[in-house]
């Protein structure tokens, strides 16, 4: 995301859904005064700031909170009614929606993708003509991606198909979208990755997971955060202290208290220097430095200043 004159700007919601191939975002989201809107890449507001909150764009509609939650479209007019208690972006044509709990408190930044929604109500997805794919009957729901979608169901996690089929038992302590043929899981206190028969292919092991992009996916062991491919071996070691989704070539990694970002070598193209990091999409990462918000290109030049 990225801003102009905007006081602050959300990011998780646009930059966690590139890395999984949810396609580049041609608004973004911002927040003025508290009021969220919508800019263009250029930073220039197209939708007034007016809404509780706002998510990213994707498939031609973004979920917004005015109460309650609902879409609007590229232009700002209500597409789907607001009438959910949480909303999130769209993905291969199915919103992940729930009903009851009330909204939640806010997930804050992490740049690593992982969609679910949170305890409390029941969880369904719709079509973008607001109706009702999967009846809300899930504990907590994840995003689409490459068919399939993580979902909770009797405390534990499986995967269900677009009809809300049940394709991978319920079975994992916590699930991510699938990206490249695999999807995180964790079993046992440690992450790993399974198929889309629910087989696993690299055994639990690490601390924590991310997702799989151009072959690489970020995984702690110990402390430290690496890169494996999909046979489960280290292609970049084990050294950060945190670590994000590959996108359009880089990813954002910490070291030594501040963020930057690495090429799949694991060498820096961007140099740590800033309070949390994004992963590119469309060009442009948002970035947090001194308290200021802002969106960086490739090069590491701001786009548009940083601004409280």
């Amino acid at each position: 995301m990225k801003k102009n004159l905007f006081a602050l700007l959300c990011t998780a919601a646009i930059l966690n859904t590139a890395p999984l191939g949810f396609g580049a975002p041609t608004l973004y989201p911002v927040v003025v005064n508290g009021r969220w809107g919508f800019a263009d890449k250029s930073g220039q507001t197209v939708i007034n700031p007016q809404f509780d909150r706002a998510e990213a764009f994707a498939e031609g509609v973004a979920p917004v909170r005015m109460g309650q939650w609902g879409y609007v479209d590229a232009t700002g007019k209500i597409a789907i009614n607001p009438q959910f208690d949480k909303a999130d972006v769209f993905s291969e044509g199915l919103a992940a929606v729930k009903l009851g709990g009330g909204p939640g408190p806010y997930v804050p930044y992490d740049p690593r993708p992982y969609h679910p929604f949170g305890s409390g109500g029941r969880y369904g997805y719709i079509s973008t003509d607001g109706k009702y794919a999967i009846n809300p009957q899930f504990e907590d729901a994840g995003m689409f991606n490459e068919g399939l979608a993580p979902v909770r169901l009797g405390g534990r996690w499986g995967f269900v198909d677009k009809t809300g089929k049940i394709v991978v038992n319920p079975q994992f302590e916590r699930a991510q979208s699938f990206s490249e043929g695999l999807a995180a899981v964790r079993s046992g206190g440690k992450w790993g990755f399974v198929d889309k028969t629910g087989k696993l292919i690299i055994n639990p092991q690490f601390e924590d997971a991310g997702s799989f992009m151009k072959g690489l996916a970020p995984v702690r062991q110990g402390k430290h955060w690496g890169y494996i491919d999909p046979a489960g071996k280290f292609v970049i070691n084990a050294q950060f202290d945190d670590a994000g989704a590959f996108s359009e070539g880089l990813a954002p990694v910490k070291q030594s208290r501040h963020w930057g970002y690495i090429d799949p070598t694991g060498k820096f193209v961007i140099n740590p220097q800033f309070d949390e990091a994004d992963s590119f999409a469309n060009g442009l990462a948002w970035v947090k430095s001194e308290g200021r918000f802002g969106y960086i290109n490739a090069s590491g030049k701001y786009v548009w200043n940083p601004s409280k």
